[in-house]
């Protein structure tokens, strides 16, 4: 007898155990999920509120978050990712991905900013248009799809001893310009890890 009730008692306390943890554990992941490292672990950003952590779509995307729809779709997304070349040379290949519908060249009409934070070199460009979107990564080749209306904030971090990484936000203009304070807030509250 006493063993029938210990373990409905056992029992129970397992279950209100694991439906604590179940109701507690997402809210601090998605929490965690917002932090993320660069330059191996050596500087720290946080994603606004509401940014979503997803898998990312390609190998050579280290952070991927999917950004909430402003009424258009889809959703807006944001990249990150180490990689190689100079800066002019990475800024330029970005206003190669997009076209004026005026004809414009759109180095013209991109604006771009260099700023120092946390001892990096932080190159901040921001620029609109027709987006040469390439699904399957900007290396991979292949079709690209035309997506007018698209806008893309973008911050190659130069760190003194890792490299560059480079953060791109891109998504249909309404979405972008919803979450363009949050994207540079991230970028100017990066931090070397641990403070």
């Amino acid at each position: 007898m006493l063993r029938r009730r210990a373990f409905p008692i056992a029992f129970s306390a397992a279950v209100v155990a694991g439906w604590i943890c179940l109701t507690t554990t997402p809210i601090v992941a998605q929490d965690d999920a917002r932090a993320f490292r660069i330059a191996d672990g050596g500087f720290s950003l946080e994603a606004p509120a509401g940014w979503k952590r997803v898998q990312p779509k390609s190998g050579i995307v280290e952070t991927e978050f999917a950004i909430p729809s402003a009424g258009d779709a889809p959703a807006g997304r944001m990249t990150v990712m180490g990689a190689g070349g100079s800066v002019q040379a990475n800024v330029d290949r970005w206003y190669g991905q997009f076209t004026q519908p005026d004809g414009a060249a759109t180095k013209d009409k991109a604006v771009s900013k260099t700023l120092k934070i946390a001892d990096c070199t932080v190159t901040m460009v921001d620029v609109s248009g027709t987006y040469k979107d390439s699904p399957a990564g900007p290396f991979a080749g292949g079709k690209t799809i035309d997506r007018p209306g698209y806008r893309m904030l973008a911050a190659i971090v130069e760190t003194p001893a890792s490299g560059s990484y480079f953060l791109k936000f891109y998504g249909p203009a309404a979405t972008v310009a919803t979450y363009a304070d949050g994207f540079r807030g991230m970028v100017e509250g990066l931090v070397p890890a641990g403070k």
